[in-house]
């Protein structure tokens, strides 16, 4: 699913160059739920948004499905992204002005699919992630957990190879967030691949491998559950 080799990342300005990813490489394979973990500032969220095609590497390769896409173009990323990858963000990034349905459809709406598809599709996922009684509702007449709740339907909707979860939890209480990795547990089961960035011990608990940067470089990788 996932293979990187010698991924680099520097950011420059006039005065300063800084190294946030320095050699990385690792795979992951279709179906596998990986935890990527280290301190602040240590590479997590630039490697999560080069995954993710937000960003391109300063050098090294990324194949995502067999094909090298860690150099395309802003507009080939976009199209690349397109039903290919499923986000969740701590901040759960939710567009107010939009009710949940119409949340959790946007993806389909840049996807062009058809108006009855999108409906099913919406419908499916609002129920899967029992969320479905507040598809009228706005994000501000939501709670932390549901509202993530919908974060998630939006990630899935289009169907995804993968997803990608940046501190996922990190805005919810302990019950909140333990039923969210509940969810991401079940959609890894059901066989959806998993990348999460985390700083907690218990959610890399739910993952198959925990991988440990420090200043930009992965320094262990360890099992966690099978």
């Amino acid at each position: 699913m996932i293979k990187i080799e010698n991924l680099r990342k520097v950011f420059r300005t006039e005065e300063v160059e800084t190294v946030a990813l320095n050699g990385v490489s690792f795979e992951v394979t279709e179906g596998e739920f990986i935890a990527v973990m280290g301190p602040s500032g240590c590479g997590k969220s630039t490697l999560l948004n080069i995954l993710g095609l937000l960003d391109n590497p300063t050098s090294g390769t990324y194949c995502l499905a067999g094909n090298e896409v860690g150099h395309l173009k802003e507009s080939a990323r976009t199209q690349a992204r397109k039903g290919n990858i499923g986000f969740v963000f701590q901040s759960f990034n939710l567009i107010e002005e939009m009710n949940v349905f119409e949340n959790v459809e946007l993806p389909l709406v840049y996807m062009r699919i058809n108006k009855a598809e999108r409906k099913r599709r919406v419908e499916e996922a609002l129920y899967r992630m029992n969320i479905s009684h507040r598809a009228k509702h706005f994000p501000n007449q939501l709670s932390g957990g549901q509202q993530q709740r919908v974060a998630i339907a939006r990630a899935i909707v289009a169907n995804p190879k993968l997803i990608l979860a940046d501190e996922p939890t990190g805005n919810l209480d302990s019950k909140n967030g333990n039923d969210v990795m509940t969810l991401l547990s079940e959609l890894n089961t059901e066989g959806a691949t998993i990348v999460m960035v985390t700083h907690s011990q218990h959610d890399a608990s739910y993952s198959h491998r925990i991988v440990n940067l420090f200043d930009g470089e992965i320094v262990t990788e360890v099992q966690s559950r099978m």
